[in-house]
């Protein structure tokens, strides 16, 4: 295998999966998946982005029930506090000075370029991110998140049928949807489900923003239409 495809397979495992923006420091937990893989994305105190399983390792409670402490996530069964970046349990409120146990919420790597978090799921962690920045061009402006019931792969060559070409990514194309131009970042989420994650040079509340979400319902119409049934 050339250095070229071993670059483009670790690149092609990772996945767009929400928009930085979503996450605040030190406060909410969002719900996300990635290749059937269920997800706490959440933002440290600190401003780091965390991926990790949407499954407390204590009594299996999902994360997305819990809160945010700090640079510290908390289940909200028993309010085990685990500890951003290595998922270390660092307290158990019922017994404050007894040590925690050596117990790790299983954590994911994650990176922010192009205004969203990207997630690797292997086990080992990349040797090095790939630089996604090129993705979506700086100036241009988030339109939309478009949920379809088709698998990422349908997703990919239906945009490519239409002239979109992969771009810094194979979850990433760059095309035009209803003459407008559109970046295109493609999350396999779940078996039969895929999330377009689309951004534009239009301007908000432009004509050609309009017709951006009309040709993406279109599209999505389209691509959900030729599925074979289940």
């Amino acid at each position: 295998m050339s250095e070229d495809s071993s670059a483009d397979s670790n690149i092609s495992t990772w996945q767009p999966v929400a928009r930085s923006a979503a996450l605040r420091p030190g406060a909410n937990i969002v719900a996300g998946f990635a290749q059937g893989q269920e997800l706490a994305l959440w933002r440290s105190a600190e401003s780091i982005a965390q991926a990790w399983e949407n499954r407390c390792p204590h009594r299996s409670v999902r994360f997305t029930l819990g809160r945010v402490v700090e640079n510290r996530l908390a289940c909200a069964y028993h309010g085990w506090q685990y500890a951003a970046g290595s998922g270390q349990c660092t307290r158990i409120p019922a017994h404050p000075d007894m040590t925690p146990p050596a117990v790790c919420a299983k954590t994911f790597s994650a990176i922010e370029a192009a205004g969203m978090l990207w997630v690797n799921l292997a086990e080992a962690a990349p040797p090095s991110a790939p630089a996604l920045d090129d993705a979506v061009p700086p100036d241009w402006t988030f339109c939309r998140t478009l949920s379809v019931r088709a698998d990422a792969a349908g997703v990919r060559n239906a945009l490519a049928s239409r002239g979109f070409v992969p771009h810094a990514s194979p979850a990433a194309l760059r095309g035009a949807l209803g003459q407008v131009d559109t970046a295109a970042l493609v999350l396999d989420a779940q078996p039969r489900l895929a999330f377009i994650h689309l951004w534009t040079a239009a301007a908000p509340g432009s004509e050609a923003m309009k017709a951006l979400h009309i040709a993406a319902r279109v599209l999505r119409g389209e691509i959900e239409a030729s599925q074979p049934s289940a």
